[in-house]
């Protein structure tokens, strides 16, 4: 029931306010993950919203619309908003009130709900998908295009459950190791099991595609291996980039029965179709010329296969969303640390990928000693004085680069790496000048997009190995890079307040510590600019993780005693004139 000493509370317009400091907040925090997205998180109060997707994602996972009002009864602070009810009742019954199935080899989408078929009969984004209707209760859809249904289905605002079956695609028998090949016991851990069990559903056509969210560190390529385990048929596996790619052959390998006469590379170095392949997205996404053809689109269409695994779902370009609307008959498996896209395209996600199946919040594994205990810290530092005139009167994207390069940076990340000397540390960043200058001052090994694979791959065993404690990179190294040793991350500057970076960025340090060490992240940003505007949207994705974050000022905690040191770091021409110059 309401009661003024509760956490939240729930306003007419759908949003949620949170109090952080709440002795109920981490329950409150659990609950609202489930049903709802979180929008703002400064210091003391978290805003939350109710949207039809998170509510379509709660009711994919089995959560009814009477659980979800009696958590906001039971955490809220007033009476529940009559029309706030009336949405979450409505919205998450419309999942599933339309029914995508498979009838004497046509698709037929039908409802108990005669005014919803008129509706969709009719309606401008569903009308030229229907063949015909076979009853009031039943239409005949155009079996080619039925991602092209669902995705349309979803913009009115009733999203389909789709029931209509996949191929067997190819068989591909295999089993999960006891023990892998490097002799260590193994076995598919709870949480695994049942992201696997959640997303395949014992092979019936209420399961077979989906995303399963889990943080980065927890075993993501493993659920994917249980599931080709769960499937047995011929897999391709979508991922990043080609450091990636063989990073699943190396799982596939050391922890199946599969032999690697039947994992294929599919790059631009090697081009090997196996009952598992193993591409990227770039390499599926390139062409010759902007209007020209996808030439290897039929890697996708034009094999077999059982089951695609959609590795970093919330990374899939555009032109991937276009093909996987043509292969709904094939089950679908995706992947991630979170379900942010920056450019909005989260629906797609849920039409054709799959609504989410499974997820554990970040910090339930970490409590479990899945994940490595994290500490995140903002630390604000000043724009020197010489350049706030400058910073004031530039455009906008040119004051988050000067923000992102301030000077004052290098110093603070000094004064970290003293105080963490003995620790593997990831210095992480966007601008090249800068990741250039540190490197050079730190004298250490500088990874970017032009580093070659032979390189990335020798410089990660180095640092796995402790030979090198210090790596500078950009922001290739956000992706599918196994370095379970590092435990410090110092972010000097990030991609225009990006939450799934952020996400990325943390999961570099969540393996567990082998001597049960904490994790340290540090994100160094610039007071009272662009660059603090655009942190506090990345701080949504730790607050939606479940981490507390400090904010504190450099000079307070004496970080910046470094600065005054006389160290001449580049010449100190005007910003202006070398990006003029193109040397930025």
């Amino acid at each position: 029931m309401p009661n003024v000493a509760n956490p939240i509370v729930v306003q007419g317009d759908r949003t949620i306010l949170l109090e952080v400091d709440h002795p109920l907040y981490a329950e409150a925090r659990d609950a609202l993950a489930q049903f709802a997205e979180l929008e703002k998180s400064p210091e003391h109060i978290h805003t939350y919203r109710l949207t039809p997707l998170s509510l379509w994602n709660a009711a994919a996972a089995g959560l009814a619309a009477a659980s979800v009002i009696a958590s906001l009864n039971d955490l809220s602070r007033y009476d529940l908003p009559p029309n706030v009810v009336a949405d979450v009742r409505d919205y998450i019954g419309r999942y599933g009130r339309l029914k995508l199935l498979r009838e004497g080899g046509d698709l037929v989408l039908r409802s108990d709900d005669i005014a919803l078929i008129a509706e969709v009969a009719r309606h401008k984004r569903t009308r030229e998908y229907v063949l015909d209707q076979r009853d009031a209760n039943t239409l005949t859809l155009d079996a080619a295009r039925r991602g092209h249904v669902k995705q349309a289905l979803v913009a009115i605002g009733y999203p389909a459950e789709d029931l209509a079956g996949y191929t067997d695609g190819e068989a591909m028998p295999l089993d999960v190791r006891e023990q892998t090949a490097q002799g260590e016991a193994f076995a598919l851990r709870q949480y695994q099991r049942d992201a696997v069990h959640a997303f395949y559903a014992n092979g019936s056509t209420s399961g077979g595609s989906g995303v399963v969210v889990l943080p980065c560190g927890a075993g993501k390529t493993v659920v994917g291996i249980g599931a080709m385990a769960a499937i047995g048929r011929a897999t391709l596996i979508l991922s990043p980039n080609t450091i990636a790619v063989r990073q699943w052959i190396s799982e596939i390998l050391d922890k199946t029965s599969l032999t690697a006469d039947q994992i294929g590379e599919y790059t631009g170095e090697r081009k090997d179709i196996r009952p598992v392949t193993v591409t990227t997205y770039q390499m599926l996404t390139y062409r010759a010329s902007e209007d020209g053809d996808f030439p290897h689109f039929g890697l996708m269409t034009g094999h077999d296969w059982g089951l695609i695994i959609y590795d970093e779902v919330h990374l899939l370009p555009a032109p991937i969303f276009r093909i996987t609307a043509e292969i709904q008959a094939r089950r679908r498996l995706g992947l991630t640390a979170t379900l942010v896209r920056e450019d909005g395209r989260e629906a797609d996600v849920f039409g054709l990928i799959g609504p989410k199946r499974f997820d554990v919040p970040w910090r339930e594994l970490e409590r479990q000693g899945w994940i490595a205990t994290a500490e995140c810290h903002e630390i604000r530092v000043a724009l020197p004085d010489e350049d706030r005139l400058t910073y004031a009167v530039s455009e906008e994207r040119e004051k988050y680069r000067m923000a992102a390069e301030n000077q004052t940076k290098i110093a603070v990340t000094r004064e970290l790496l003293n105080r963490h000397a003995d620790d593997q540390i990831l210095i992480i960043g966007q601008y090249l000048d800068q990741l250039k200058e540190l490197a050079k001052l730190l004298d250490a090994p500088l990874l970017t997009g032009r580093t070659n694979n032979s390189q990335r791959e020798k410089l990660y065993d180095q640092f796995r190995q402790g030979k090198i404690k210090r790596l500078v990179v950009s922001k290739v190294a956000n992706f599918a890079i196994d370095l379970p040793d590092a435990n410090v991350a110092i972010q000097v500057s990030g991609t225009f307040g990006s939450r799934q970076e952020e996400a990325q960025r943390l999961g570099r340090l969540l393996r567990p510590k082998s001597d049960g060490r904490p994790a340290h992240f540090y994100t160094i940003v610039t007071r009272d600019t662009r660059d603090q505007e655009f942190s506090s949207n990345r701080q949504l994705f730790l607050t939606e993780q479940g981490y507390r974050y400090t904010i504190d000022d450099a000079e307070s905690l004496g970080l910046l005693r470094a600065a005054n040191e006389p160290v001449r770091l580049r010449e100190r021409e005007s910003r202006s004139t070398r990006r003029a110059a193109g040397q930025a």
